[in-house]
């Protein structure tokens, strides 16, 4: 059965590159409810997620809120592997994509045909899998030509429509979203639009994190509202975000 369960999870990330006496009081001073604080080497540590207990199941379609800051990216790297919890634990069971870096994985140095391959096997796809599916990724991604040259000589917009076209031709029993992603001109917005909530259908669980409060009430039928890392609300999308709103400036 496809799952994902936390119980008090806890995630401290540590920022290495705070130099000086001076800075590191300013940060820490900066720091609120203890979510900043030094540990024991003398590092400075932001606890990104606090204590979060939940369990999603089949059919959980959940719009990760909160203001930025809150957490809801480092939940979603924590849902996928990416991190690994300080305390408590996580549980997953299933086939998890997370389109959270969709460049990941992407050699400079080669062609984009060759990319279609390292991204579709970094997001576990078989090599059967990535043939068959390899012309309707180079169709979707309308690069023609391009795909034949190397990834060092694309635009940042066509590098990301090519990570976008592999990253969304993945099957999912887990989709993890990170925001929606601005993929090239107004036509290909729109078929970047259509294959999302195709791939959103397909999925078991979907765990997603926007800014767009409609569109989470669309397509999600929970919603986590994350402040300073921790759970503040978890339940029907309509009434947490109704708690949300109210409750925003």
């Amino acid at each position: 059965m496809t799952f994902i369960k936390l119980t008090n999870a806890t995630l401290d990330l540590p920022i290495y590159d705070v130099q000086g006496r001076s800075l590191k009081k300013q940060v820490l001073r900066y720091g609120r409810r203890n979510r900043i604080a030094e540990g024991n080497h003398g590092v400075v540590v932001v606890r990104a997620i606090d204590n979060v207990t939940i369990e999603l199941s089949p059919g959980d379609h959940v719009g990760l809120i909160g203001h930025n800051g809150a957490g809801k990216s480092s939940l979603l790297r924590v849902m996928a592997g990416i991190y690994t919890p300080t305390a408590g634990e996580i549980s997953v069971s299933g086939k998890v994509v997370p389109l959270l870096d969709i460049g990941l994985g992407m050699d400079e140095n080669s062609t984009g045909r060759q990319n279609i391959r390292l991204r579709g096997l970094l997001l576990g796809m078989s090599d059967a899998e990535i043939k068959k599916k390899q012309q309707e990724i180079a169709d979707f991604s309308e690069l023609g030509d391009y795909l034949d040259l190397p990834l060092r000589t694309y635009s940042s917009g066509m590098r990301v429509r090519l990570a976008f076209a592999v990253s969304t031709a993945v099957d999912a029993d887990i989709l993890l979203l990170d925001e929606v992603m601005g993929v090239g001109d107004a036509s290909f917005r729109h078929k970047a639009t259509d294959r999302l909530h195709g791939l959103r259908s397909r999925a078991q669980i979907v765990v997603l994190a926007m800014h767009a409060n409609e569109e989470i009430r669309r397509t999600c039928n929970k919603a986590l509202w994350l402040e300073r890392g921790g759970v503040r609300a978890f339940g029907p999308v309509d009434d947490v975000l109704a708690e949300y709103e109210h409750a925003s400036p």
